[in-house]
């Protein structure tokens, strides 16, 4: 694939030290990119104390790190992952999400346990940035620097990381990859990460499409490329197809897809095209308001669009094909029928993340005036930042500012001995049937059966605190009146029964 003349390297970039063999000495890679090196050293360990200190100090939860821990266990023992964990009845995992990932990063799990999903998202984001940076090493290396940063700091990425894992957040973290390959005219690495991207789950083939099709206008003068994307395009439409209307059911226990949860537009994707289609004014006018009138709804979706607004997603307008790219975010993300979706919280903004990092700074980098360009660049940065501190401060959308202010005491800490409880639980058989409290599900979850309490099937072991805030699904009432139940239970003995923890054992 030939490449055109604005996208040839510099001579001092003609053959940038990503690409070289592997022969080429770590040292100098480092020295020669210095800056990128301190940024993605400097945001794991910020990525690491939001992430795997929430999860240490029991901040992480059955759904989804609990249920997919699981489902790594069992496919690194080449057993088919379920979700008999959440449900009263068997349907294997894939019934619900199409992730693959899972699968791939399975025998992970042999060396970071529990911790396993969070290392390798951690580690995606590092890599996210490190794809910018080398997008724009054609370009400017300062430019590059820059934009990676920014990937580093948009407030997506905290929201993620202060929530569990989410395949999603991997597939994000490979995007920039696909817009390097492409770029570069490596048709088979654009090929290969588009196949990885696909992996993540169903809905991220929806996003690939746009991405295909903005990038087809990027490239839209060179016919060869344009022609490569458009058939990825048709790829990953295709795929979705499959996957959600035959794939997904047949592994379903009620044999159909229950992923689309967007009432406001029909039943199914179909009817929802329609009506976008044919009630253009009002599905617009859906992407602002409150439209199923949720309790706590009013306002949320505007707080989004404000800090996407700060966070310089209007810089886009330069550039609309990367708007292009946004559509099925914004609209998976605004018409859905949950409120949380609709919020700055979680993993529901990660996809943003990639696209505002390269078109915006795609928008800088064509400033011809080089004081003017580095301007820009700071005032993007410090916005993005401030954008980012925001939702960790006060927010219209309630968010659980112990999870994601890492910069704040109340983050390293509990009320309860949380050392005395890991303690607790390690004294638990590996091979018991455990049903606990959510919080301590994905401490439990490398064994064959694990169950998110109240659920307690045939578990021999039932694990709960009363110090604990979270007792999701129940509501604080019914989860004071279970357990005083189970307390009093003959077929139950109090195994452990501390103000931190309390275990009961199943009588023999």
């Amino acid at each position: 694939m030939a490449l055109k003349e604005r996208d040839k390297a510099p001579p001092e970039y003609a053959s940038p030290t990503f690409m070289r063999p592997v022969s080429v000495s770590i040292v100098s890679i480092i020295k020669k990119h210095r800056g990128i090196t301190w940024a993605s050293l400097a945001f794991a360990v910020v990525y690491s104390l939001i992430s795997l200190v929430n999860h240490y100090l029991f901040r992480t939860y059955a759904l989804d790190l609990g249920l997919y821990t699981n489902a790594l266990y069992k496919y690194a023992h080449l057993r088919m992952a379920d979700s008999t964990m959440i449900k009263d009845f068997y349907e294997p995992i894939l019934g619900g999400h199409f992730d693959l990932y899972l699968m791939i990063f399975s025998p992970i799990v042999y060396l970071f346990g529990t911790y396993s999903l969070l290392v390798v998202q951690i580690a995606a984001l590092i890599l996210g940035g490190l794809g910018v940076y080398r997008y724009f090493l054609y370009q400017d290396k300062r430019i590059a620097l820059y934009a990676a940063v920014y990937f580093f700091l948009f407030y997506g990425v905290y929201g993620a990381l202060s929530f569990d894992y989410h395949s999603v957040v991997v597939a994000s973290g490979a995007a920039p990859w696909f817009f390097v390959a492409i770029r570069a005219g490596r048709k088979w690495l654009a090929f290969l990460v588009l196949v990885f991207m696909l992996a993540s789950q169903e809905n991220v083939s929806l996003w690939v499409i746009f991405i295909c099709l903005g990038l087809a206008i990027e490239y839209r003068n060179d016919a060869e490329r344009a022609l490569l994307l458009l058939s990825f395009a048709g790829l990953s439409l295709a795929y979705f197809l499959v996957v959600v209307h035959d794939v997904i059911p047949s592994f379903a226990a009620h044999g159909e897809y229950g992923g689309f949860r967007y009432s406001a537009l029909g039943g199914d994707a179909w009817s929802a095209i329609q009506t976008v289609l044919t009630h253009p004014i009002e599905s617009l006018k859906m992407l602002f308001i409150n439209h199923n009138h949720t309790p706590d709804g009013d306002f949320v979706k505007a707080e989004t669009h404000v800090i996407l607004l700060i966070s310089g997603v209007w810089i886009l307008f330069k550039k609309p094909h990367y708007l292009l790219m946004l559509l099925p975010i914004y609209g998976q993300k605004f018409f859905h029928d949950s409120y949380h979706v609709w919020s700055i919280s979680g993993q529901y903004n990660i996809e943003f993340t990639p696209i505002l990092a390269i078109g915006i700074f795609s928008v800088i980098a064509e400033i011809k005036k080089p004081r003017l360009r580095k301007v820009a660049s700071y005032a993007v940065l410090l916005s993005a930042a401030g954008a980012t501190f925001r939702t960790m401060d006060e927010t219209v959308f309630f968010t659980h500012k112990s999870r994601i202010r890492f910069y704040q005491k109340a983050h390293y800490q509990r009320d309860y001995d949380v050392k005395k409880v890991h303690a607790y639980l390690a004294n638990i058989p590996p091979n018991a049937k455990v049903s606990a409290q959510s919080p301590f599900v994905p401490h439990l979850s490398l064994r064959e059966r694990v169950y998110q309490f109240p659920l307690i099937k045939d578990a021999e072991y039932i694990v709960f605190s009363r110090k604990e805030e979270n007792v999701y699904p129940l509501t604080k009432e019914a989860f004071e009146a279970k357990t005083r139940a189970l307390m009093s239970a003959k077929e139950w003995e109090v195994h452990v029964n501390t103000p931190e923890i309390t275990i009961l054992r199943r009588r023999q």
